[in-house]
């Protein structure tokens, strides 16, 4: 039998016999490889000059799907479901390669039979697209469909989901365009696909429509695992959230405060911190203005001073510093000093942002000589404890809005969404 793509083959080499599914060769990989999908759930290419032979164990059959007809069950609260990306609800043909589904109520039933007893569920995929390849314009289209479904007096609440990468961008982003907010907005994702045995993908996807149907609070959250293993997933503050590990099922971390609340699957709830405002019947309002000329510059030892020259040149309105520790940047090394490019910044009415590249803690504007240099003498705003991605996001938000340097410093040092504490949470430190 020819070995064709979606079988189950047998593939013997010169050095060991390897069990799987054969795929479709990605057009990035090289002509002479075959891919095979192991049981684990990894993919491998074979040299095929090592290749012997190809058994082929079972033909491939695509079953035709039926799907279940969901019933309104009007003892459960409505939960609708937004789809931007990311591989949470995804599913893999053999025959192709592809990944599909439709991203309907249906197909999240279909992978998950939990969920109808949780939720009568709306579901939609507004788009497919990379989590790296989201930016603003995507963001307002985020932003009106949420709305949308929160002003929907049916829904209880709105469950988004996207890939992980940038996550907390997208959180943030929500967390300012969406004024009035009246439900939870629930951001759920999967850091291991689906056909992996280890994927996070089923146990996020349930405790956050879990945490839409039922938390109490009126704010934008994520909805990831809390540890390792499958204990619980936490809600973590939009704009207090990061991703700090690649590949961990836990990689979303709350950063200087603790997570609002735990989810365990069996829809229980337990509130860590009840710091967030409560659900209301306000209309909620998107509020999206946005200034695309706003950047984010990692400051580094030797970074020349005409890195910022781009920006000048370009006509940015704004820029977040991710500087050292409590603000610090070059000032004292005539070569590498950014003093005189912030003052010409700042004298062509371009704010300037100072955060700390040590994600936990908060700049100071005053503790040492240096940093009133920044803050006194050129009037860098130095934004608290804020997260470099959060302050990017609101400072593009607050641009959109103004651009008199006055005005943005008093709008970027007003906590809008819980994005700046008054003080940090010493317990939150690697929670």
């Amino acid at each position: 039998m020819i070995p064709e793509y979606g079988d189950e083959v047998k593939v013997h080499t010169k050095e060991q016999v390897y069990e799987g599914t054969m795929l479709p060769r990605p057009e990035i990989f090289e002509e002479n490889y075959t891919i095979i999908k192991l049981d684990n759930g990894y993919n491998i290419g074979i040299d095929n000059k090592r290749i012997e032979k190809i058994e082929v164990l079972r033909k491939y059959e695509k079953k035709k799907e039926e799907k279940h007809k969901l019933s309104h069950n009007k003892n459960l609260p409505t939960v609708s479901i937004l789809s931007f990306g990311g591989t949470i609800s995804s599913r893999v043909d053999y025959r192709t390669g592809g990944v599909y589904a439709d991203y309907t109520a249906e197909d999240f039933v279909a992978m998950l039979p939990e969920l109808e007893n949780v939720a009568n569920l709306k579901a939609e995929k507004v788009m497919g697209i990379m989590s790296e390849d989201m930016a603003a314009d995507e963001w307002k289209i985020m932003a009106n469909r949420v709305a949308k479904e929160l002003n929907d007096n049916e829904v209880r609440g709105v469950v988004v989901t996207q890939g992980t990468d940038t996550l907390h961008y997208s959180t943030a982003a929500m967390s300012f365009f969406l004024k009035h907010l009246n439900r939870p907005v629930v951001f759920t994702a999967a850091q291991r696909s689906i056909d992996r045995g280890s994927s996070d993908a089923f146990m996020n996807l349930l405790c956050a429509v879990h945490a839409a149907a039922k938390f109490d609070g009126a704010c934008v959250v994520t909805c990831m695992h809390g540890t390792s293993n499958d204990n619980y997933c936490i809600l973590n503050r939009g704009t207090k959230v990061r991703k700090l590990n690649t590949s961990r099922r836990d990689a979303f971390r709350p950063i200087n405060e603790l997570p609002l609340a735990k989810v365990f699957e069996n829809g229980k709830i337990e509130i860590l911190n009840s710091n967030y405002n409560k659900k209301n019947n306000q209309k909620v309002i998107v509020d999206d203005k946005f200034e695309s000329k706003t950047a984010l510059l990692y400051v580094y030892p030797g970074m020349s001073p005409d890195v910022l020259d781009y920006y000048a040149e370009k006509k940015y309105k704004g820029i977040v510093i991710a500087a050292t520790a409590l603000g610090h940047v070059a000032t004292m090394n005539q070569k590498y000093s950014l003093i005189k490019k912030f003052k010409e910044l700042i004298e062509n009415n371009v704010a300037v942002v100072i955060v700390s590249q040590t994600i936990y803690g908060r700049v100071h504007p005053y503790v040492y000589t240096n940093l009133r240099k920044l803050s006194i003498d050129l009037g860098c705003i130095f934004a608290e404890d804020m997260l470099s991605e959060t302050a990017y996001v609101k400072l593009g938000w607050v641009l959109g809005h103004t651009t008199k340097i006055d005005e943005v410093k008093k709008m970027m040092l007003t906590n809008y969404a819980g994005e700046i504490t008054e003080r940090s949470d010493e317990h939150a430190f690697l929670y």
